[in-house]
This record gives structure tokens, sequence and C-alpha cells, in this order.
């Protein structure tokens, strides 16, 4: 794979992406007009404000520009995938690597959506604890790659690696997506017991029994051990949960706080940093002064995980119980009750 990389996604992790993967000639496509003339005229993204991008990066806003790379990643929320691969399906054939951390529109794993959609591609997974600005900036970072062919796999993993970003192969597509899926949901949770001030001891107990719900419906599924408690797994529950740095944090944070039922959208100020403020909004848009609305990946997957796990006997209290929450089904102090209410059991069961 010698000839150019196309990022499809203009927001903060498709633009760290594009930097990373600056080594080459690099097309970065984003639906939005204004982030393209922005990052034409300026060499900076809006959404990786004082970040300096490479110059070997090109902005369009025509997918056919992207054509004639050899490698497609695909970083727009998990919602849109599929609509963003129906639109790649008159191009040829080559690797894709999704970058999304979510569930098709029917509860599908995102790389069976691509599979369905874009048949004779070569589909792999990217994920693992990133934060976009962080990447962007070339502080040190790890990541999963998983392709189901393990040689392409290491290769996909070496082409996009540098100095300061580090990516491992393997071939469990479904630990992999899982995981990003999974732990956005947790995240949730734990900004909920944030918000609602129930103190560090609670936030620990939420993120490694959240985990044991991960590790539950991976084995079920076919993910492996070490997958989840990887990069992918783990590390990611790790990151997401430890603050309002994340956007499902932040949102689960706000409902803890007493926010009634807010939207799946939220908007942060455009130079706000670690410090989220959360409002309510109809959907997902960019604004025109200095707030982007950015889309909650856990509040869209957690009905969809609990769903999946109800229909398959699967036993996901917390996940569940943000599906509640979400839905405005429970308050949240009936879901704490509830959790705290249920039968003793082992740690290993």
């Amino acid at each position: 794979m010698t000839g150019g990389i196309g990022v499809i996604g203009g927001g903060a992790w498709g633009c760290a992406l594009a930097q990373i993967a600056a080594g080459g000639p690099v097309r970065l496509w984003a639906r939005d007009a204004a982030t393209v003339a922005t990052i034409r005229a300026t060499g900076s993204a809006p959404r990786l404000p004082g970040i300096a991008l490479s110059p070997r990066i090109v902005a369009t806003a025509d997918l056919n520009d992207l054509d004639d790379c050899d490698l497609l990643l695909v970083v727009v929320p998990a919602a849109a995938t599929a609509s963003i691969l129906a639109g790649l399906a008159n191009q040829r054939p080559r690797p894709l690597i999704l970058c999304a951390k979510g569930f098709g529109p029917g509860g599908e794993a995102l790389a069976d959506v691509a599979a369905a959609a874009l048949p004779g591609w070569s589909v792999a997974l990217l994920s693992g604890p990133t934060f976009a600005t962080e990447v962007a900036a070339g502080l040190p970072a790890a990541a999963t790659l998983a392709c189901a062919d393990g040689a392409l796999a290491e290769a996909l993993a070496a082409r996009l690696s540098g100095r300061a970003f580090r990516l491992y192969a393997t071939t469990d597509v479904i630990g992999v997506g899982l995981g990003g899926a999974v732990k956005n949901v947790l995240a949730i949770a734990c900004g909920v017991v944030a918000g609602r001030g129930l103190g560090d001891n609670a936030r620990a107990a939420t993120v490694t029994r959240g985990f044991a719900e991960m590790r539950r419906y991976g084995r079920a599924l076919g993910a492996a051990e070490a997958t989840l408690g990887g990069l992918s797994g783990l590390g990611d529950l790790v990151l997401t949960c430890g603050g309002p740095a994340s956007r499902n944090f932040a949102f689960g944070a706000a409902l803890g706080a007493g926010v009634s039922r807010p939207t799946t959208a939220f908007v942060i100020p455009a130079n706000a940093g670690t410090h989220l403020r959360m409002h309510q909004v109809m959907g997902p848009r960019v604004r025109g002064d200095d707030t982007v609305d950015v889309t909650v990946e856990g509040a869209l997957a957690a009905p969809i995980l609990a769903a999946a796990a109800a229909a398959r006997d699967i036993d996901l209290p917390i996940a569940t119980a943000v599906a509640d929450l979400i839905a405005g089904r429970v308050t949240v102090d009936a879901a704490i009750e509830r959790l705290l209410a249920r039968p003793l059991r082992s740690e290993q069961a």
C-alpha cells in the first residue's frame, strides 16, 4: 500500500487521525463546507483549536476525491456510518478502517454493517483510549487495530503507527468493536455517580462492575478475554470514565446533577478543553458562535445494548439502568436504589 490515505470525517478525531496519517499525502473529507474552508484557509481544524494541521492534509467536501486513496478511515459517529458507507458503494474495493464506537441502526456490529454495505472490501476497526486533542498534539497514545486478516491487521497497524502513536494488531474484530461500544454506556454511569456526588469509591465500583458486564456480554458474543482486558476494552473504559473530558461522562454527570432527560447531543464551548457545559439541544449541528454540538455515542448505544442483552438473557444491570435513565423510565435515585438492592453474589459470577 503506497498511495494516499483518505479520512472521512472532519471532527476532532477525524482531524487527529489525519494528522497521524500525514507522513504521506492525506485527503480529509468533511460534510460541512465551512470546516473544509477553515482547514484550507488556516491550516487548522475547528474542533482542534491551537493545533496546526500538516500541510500534507488536503480538505475536501467531495467523497469522490478520495477514490484514488488506497486506504480509507471512516471517522464519523456510529449512527452516520451506514449512510457514509452507502456513499462509497460505487468506488473500488480497498482496505477500510472504521473508527467509530457504537452499533449499527439495527444493533449490528459496525464491522457487519460495513461488510454488508461494501462486499469485497477489507474491513478493520481502530479503537482504544484516545482523546483526539492529545493525539493531534503528538502526546503518547496507544490503541488497537483489528482485522480478520491477521497479516493485513499488522500491515495497517504499522502504516498508521508513529513515534508517539502505537497500534497493536489483533484479529478479534468482535472484541474490539464490542469494547468501544459498551464502554461509552458505562462512562455515562460513571458520570451519573459523579454528578450525584456519590464519591470516588462508588465510581471505582462502577468501573469495576461495569467491566464485569463488558466481559459477560463479550463472552456471550465470542470476544476474546484478552481483547476486553486490553486497550480497546479496559483501557478505553478507564479513560472514558475518568472525568468530564469524555462527552459520555459529561452527559452522565448532567443526568446525575438533575438535568431531566437530556438529548443525545449537547453543546460545548469550542475552547472548553476538559470543562464541558451541558445544555439541551434539538440535535447535532455546528453553531455559528463559539460552540459546537457533539453526539453522545453512549446515549445512542445504551438502549440497543440493553435490548440485545435482554434478548440473550445476559445480565447487564448497569447498562440497563443507563438505558432506563435516558428513556425516563426511572429516576436517578430509583436507578441507584435498584442497583444497590440487587442480591449479593460471587464476584466471579
